[in-house]
């Protein structure tokens, strides 16, 4: 029953999308009508109209999907309305200056502010009944983990927190009977597969295959590789392709122009935020605005990243490296504000037109802390082949307390499936971070490495 239930859960949330995209662009199309057709210089025939209503549709298709705003069923509800306000107020700012370069003039915007908060009020009541309804027809899925290591318990807590989507009933160890393991998983709609041996996981992959049950893994370092590879179909026996150098030439020249044009455009904006960041600090206790400190960034070579001082001063006095954490006691009270909306990383943007970094990548270690992790995870080391990031996939998804090899796996994940949308999309979910800043906004994130996929988890 529950596997025939699934099959039309893609055309339900189609659906509910295309309900409320009909809404907005219909409110748009009445205020255009009523206040801005007649208003322009030139009035638009009929089907001058309705091309500018069928852009203002498609600019809301390009900036919820880029935020995840049709994720009916696979965000929290608070994280998807969080993405629709924020991808409305953008498609609203868009369509603002749009309408004034067509009257050739500042129109008056008190017609589109209004709109916008009854986009808002639309917007909400969507969310709630169709989260609702949603709730009522596919209940939390029950899971039975499949674990091989004490490592399961975390990742346990997390999927934990979902309760909307999941409910983990029964845990068996990977040490068990295997007989015995199939019939548990056999009970239940899914398996959560973590930290067991290759082969012990490929059996178990099959055997989900063949019974057509869900099976949630945890990947390992050489799967987010593997994920990555090409595939050649040169004769009869398919192989995958893993280049391992990061990015080709063109993917490289085309991104520091990018990096380039982007950093120009962003300082012009961020200016009047630095400026008064920069008096904040030195208010506070007269001490340096600025902190630099040595980096790592492509093949390991070493830079010094720049950045608002958010700490009190010679907060590392005794000379050892120390991570900072969420209620860090080093943190100054304007140095808290500076780090919840990721300010302190503005100055940032003269590293990326220096070269030194990227706009998006993985963030940038220091060396001590780099080799500290290495003695642990060898593979550290991997995600220096690309350069250093303002902003990385890992700081959209992950939290403070996110451990390193997490962080270290979701910087491969970006650097595997790395493309100029994918950079579009993670600077796009940066501006939501520092905007609704939260302790996690990994339900948020989560689609972004799945663009032109199949999203197979709703």
């Amino acid at each position: 029953m529950n596997s025939k239930r699934d099959r039309y859960k893609r055309f339900i949330s189609f659906g509910a999308a295309l309900v409320l995209l009909a809404v907005l662009t219909g409110i748009f199309a009445f205020i255009w009508y009523k206040y801005y057709s007649e208003a322009i210089v030139l009035p638009y025939y009929r089907r001058g109209n309705w091309v500018l209503i069928g852009i203002y549709g498609l600019l809301t298709i390009l900036f919820f999907k880029a935020y995840g705003g049709f994720k009916l069923g696979y965000l929290k509800k608070t994280d998807m309305l969080f993405s629709q306000l924020i991808s409305m107020a953008c498609v609203n700012t868009v369509a603002y200056f749009l309408i004034s370069l067509i009257g050739r003039r500042f129109m008056d915007g008190v017609p589109l502010v209004l709109m916008t908060f009854t986009d808002f009020g639309v917007i909400s009541l969507w969310t709630v009944f169709t989260g609702k309804l949603y709730f009522l027809m596919y209940p939390p899925r029950r899971l039975i983990i499949l674990y091989g290591s004490r490592q399961a318990a975390s990742l346990v807590m997390k999927m934990s927190q979902r309760v909307d989507k999941y409910m983990i009933c029964e845990s068996v160890s990977a040490d068990e009977d295997p007989d015995r393991i199939r019939e548990l998983i056999l009970k239940y709609e899914g398996v959560i597969i973590c930290d067991i041996p290759a082969e012990q996981r490929n059996d178990y992959i099959k055997f989900c295959f063949d019974k057509s049950l869900r099976a949630y893994i945890a990947p390992k370092i050489s799967d987010i590789i593997v994920r990555g590879a090409d595939d050649i179909r040169l004769f009869d026996t398919p192989l995958l392709l893993c280049r391992n150098y990061g990015l080709d030439f063109e993917q490289r020249f085309i991104k520091r122009i990018f990096d380039i044009v982007f950093s120009l455009v962003a300082i012009i904006p961020a200016l009047p935020v630095m400026l008064i960041s920069a008096a904040a600090v030195k208010l506070y206790d007269r001490g340096p605005v600025f902190y630099k400190q040595k980096r790592l960034t492509i093949d390991g070579k070493e830079f010094f990243v720049y950045k608002f001082r958010s700490m009190i001063v010679d907060a590392e006095k005794d000379g050892r490296p120390q991570l900072a954490s969420d209620e860090d006691d080093r943190i100054t009270p304007v140095g808290k504000i500076l780090r919840k909306f990721r300010i302190d990383e503005l100055p940032q943007l003269l590293n990326i037109l220096k070269g030194d970094m990227s706009v998006v990548g993985p963030r940038p270690e220091r060396p001590e802390l780099s080799e500290e992790y290495k003695k642990h995870m060898p593979e550290f080391e991997f995600r220096l082949k690309v350069k250093a990031g303002l902003t990385g996939y890992a700081q959209v998804t992950g939290v403070y307390d996110t451990t390193p090899y997490d962080k270290l796996k979701m910087d491969l994940m970006y650097i595997e499936n790395y493309s100029m949308l994918l950079d579009l999309q993670i600077i796009l979910m940066t501006i939501k971070t520092m905007l609704f800043p939260g302790k996690t906004n990994a339900e948020s994130g989560e689609s972004i490495l799945n663009t032109g996929k199949e999203d197979k988890d709703k």
